[in-house]
């Protein structure tokens, strides 16, 4: 029996990077296709990296971009976020949980 591990048993051990809860608040600026809507992620507990805004041009792109976070579009807070935006300009998606690679690698914070 071998005393090495595998690569795969290796990455079993490692501790997981802790989670930060945050939320997304997104604005809408300007009406039509072409609306540019501003995304920026808040950690709630305020350590750490500024906010950095990420631009959205259109409503597809903002999708794509929602994606790329990993937002989950099944959730109802999600869907009503996205249909206040739509409405009133801006909304919020709460509860959203990612390590700090993550923010750093989706481009959430400023380096």
């Amino acid at each position: 029996m071998s005393a090495h591990l595998s690569a795969s048993g290796a990455a079993r051990l490692a501790p997981a990077q802790p989670k930060t809860r945050g939320f997304l608040h997104i604005n809408r600026h300007g009406p039509g296709p072409q609306a540019i809507y501003v995304v920026t992620y808040h950690k709630l507990n305020h350590n750490g990296s500024r906010p950095k805004p990420v631009e959205a041009v259109g409503a597809q792109a903002l999708i794509e971009l929602l994606e790329r976070i990993g937002v989950d579009f099944h959730l109802r807070e999600v869907r009503g976020a996205l249909e206040d935006i739509l409405r009133l300009g801006s909304a919020n998606i709460p509860d959203l949980w990612l390590t700090d690679e993550e923010i750093l690698e989706k481009g959430l914070v400023e380096p």
